[in-house]
């Protein structure tokens, strides 16, 4: 089951990915074009040209692990941006994943430390 931290951190990866690359292809990205250790525990997201396939790239002190997402209709709602790299955090990914739209949703402010 896919169940990381909560305060584990999560890059999304807003360039197209080709869904055919699997650990050793997305541990590249993570390290080249995020330029993040794959090894680090963090959570490496990816997305497909077509905004309908997702995986999930991390590390698990034992090994690297995938965790893929299929969408049979609808697109996974995210904001492309000119670093080709963003930060999101567990709950950002949860909405992503669920399809909710982050652009036009109202987030509220909460207490960090």
């Amino acid at each position: 089951m896919f169940f990381p931290e909560g305060q584990v951190k999560v890059w999304l990866c807003t360039t197209p990915t080709d869904m055919r690359k699997s650990y050793d292809g997305l541990s590249g990205l993570a390290k080249h074009q995020l330029q993040q250790d794959p090894l680090s525990g963090q959570l490496f997201v990816f997305i497909n040209r077509r905004q309908t396939q997702v995986k999930i790239l991390y590390f698990d002190r034992s090994g690297y692990c995938i965790w893929s997402k299929r969408l049979v209709q609808g697109q996974f709602n995210f904001k492309p941006d000119a670093t080709g790299k963003t930060l999101l955090d567990w709950m950002q990914l949860k909405l992503l994943l669920e399809g909710i739209d982050l652009e036009n949703s109202r987030q509220y402010k909460r207490f960090k430390r």
